[in-house]
């Protein structure tokens, strides 16, 4: 053994290691029927009962009452939440929350494959569920995400997953729900956050669009031919947009790319299509309507982009489709949003204060959410038969003053509501002595 090879070997032996086993520990399965009573039940589809009873068994939700009509003996534990709020897990659509730890740090970074077409990379096998950002997102409310990558093209496949489990396969809701489509801009803005230039024609939008549709044809055919003599896995993979079983994620956001993307995708032959951002979708709404298009409204704590534009559009969007009779939600995408996809509700509320009611607010982050995302069958609603993902606080979760998650459940586990942030505030707060 040469000098410098031991030399080698003793330092790394000296160092010490620690395994950062992951923290808090994944939930086990339900095993003990529970009942909460006495508190507020805010439904998700507008409802609210008061003094209610929610009881769930097996990661099923058994009972929604109120808590004079049921039988607490039926229940092997029963939990009075008098005085508090029980609502539906919030959902997060359009995230790359597992995806991305560090933004700085490339290596802690899975979200974005090489290449401009790439609707055979899937976020499901990527998803990271020892990342220490999940369980500070759970603390806010929020329980189920969609996960989606990003860049390029056609940047992947999305899948809906539960924020809980030691592994994908653990916290998979809904497995490849749909592709993403990043439709080009016409225009596009040189320079860079900090000293933006101009805003420019862009020179190359048709030939990106001829491209876009050359691939959604060649797609189309291959996956109708009935004999294949090579195998072309980035055309397999759009075989779901063709026969309905995913949806195709337009990420678009002004109305001439708004219609034109939408109108081309649907001749050819896409059965179901999400428009993602949509910051102009208040201006044709008509339009969505006519074609069945709901819409992941973009990040609402935002600027407008016309100068000409009220200062507080962004806040009124989800309002102006709501009067309108579009189907809409909140997303997060933007500026360290697997961080910030934790502030979902309070997006909600800012709604609720320009012009929906508390209650279509919620709907926005529960049972619209799980409509656009096709899970409205298992989740979004506190609902008898429905998976018993649902929280409890101990006040109004869209109001960031009062957000206080004292219980979670998915699927009836019970969640550790502990996070890192919490441990360090808990340590802090003794050396400064704080009450």
């Amino acid at each position: 053994m040469t000098k410098k090879l031991f030399t080698a070997l003793s330092i790394f032996l000296l160092v010490p290691f620690s395994i950062n086993a992951q923290r808090p520990v994944p939930a086990k399965k339900q095993v003990k029927s529970i009942l909460l009573i006495g508190g507020t039940a805010h439904i998700g589809d507008g409802k609210v009962i008061e003094k209610s009873a929610i009881g769930f068994k097996d990661g099923k939700i058994t009972v929604v009452s109120t808590m004079a009509e049921v039988d607490k003996s039926a229940f092997d534990e029963t939990i009075d939440i008098t005085g508090k709020q029980v609502y539906p897990g919030f959902i997060a659509p359009n995230v790359s929350l597992g995806l991305v730890e560090v933004g700085a740090v490339r290596a802690t970074r899975d979200v974005s494959e090489v290449g401009a077409y790439n609707p055979h990379v899937r976020s499901l096998i990527a998803y990271d569920t020892d990342s220490k950002i999940i369980p500070t997102v759970r603390t806010n409310g929020v329980l189920i995400a969609q996960v989606t990558p990003r860049d390029g093209i056609f940047s992947g496949t999305s899948s809906i997953l539960e924020l809980d489990g030691w592994n994908w396969e653990d916290a998979v809701n809904k497995k490849d729900d749909g592709v993403h489509l990043n439709w080009p801009s016409v225009f596009k803005r040189s320079g860079w956050w900090a000293e933006p230039g101009p805003i420019e024609k862009n020179k190359d939008y048709d030939n990106n669009i001829n491209a876009i549709k050359k691939f959604i044809a060649d797609s189309k055919a291959y996956n109708e031919a009935t004999e294949k003599t090579e195998k072309n896995i980035r055309f397999e993979s759009m075989k779901g947009l063709f026969n309905g079983a995913q949806t195709l994620f337009i990420h678009s956001n002004f109305v001439k790319e708004i219609t034109e993307s939408i109108s081309i995708c649907k001749e050819s032959g896409i059965k179901k299509i999400v428009l993602v951002g949509g910051k102009d979708s208040w201006m044709v709404t008509d339009f969505l309507k006519q074609n069945n298009i709901s819409v992941i409204v973009e990040r609402i704590h935002a600027l407008p982009d016309r100068n000409d534009d009220d200062v507080d559009l962004p806040y009124k969007l989800p309002t102006l489709l709501q009067k309108a009779g579009v189907l809409f939600c909140l997303n997060n995408e933007g500026d360290m949003e697997n961080i910030t996809t934790r502030n979902l509700p309070f997006y909600a509320g800012t709604t609720a204060t320009y012009g929906l009611t508390k209650e279509e607010a919620l709907a926005s982050v529960t049972s619209n959410a799980a409509k656009i995302l096709g899970i409205d069958n298992v989740v979004g609603t506190l609902a008898i038969g429905k998976q018993a993902t649902l929280f409890v606080s101990t006040g109004d979760a869209l109001d960031m003053r009062t957000n206080n998650v004292e219980r979670a459940y998915i699927q009836g586990k019970t969640i550790d509501l502990n996070n890192e942030q919490k441990e360090l505030y808990e340590t802090y707060k003794k050396k400064y002595e704080l009450k």
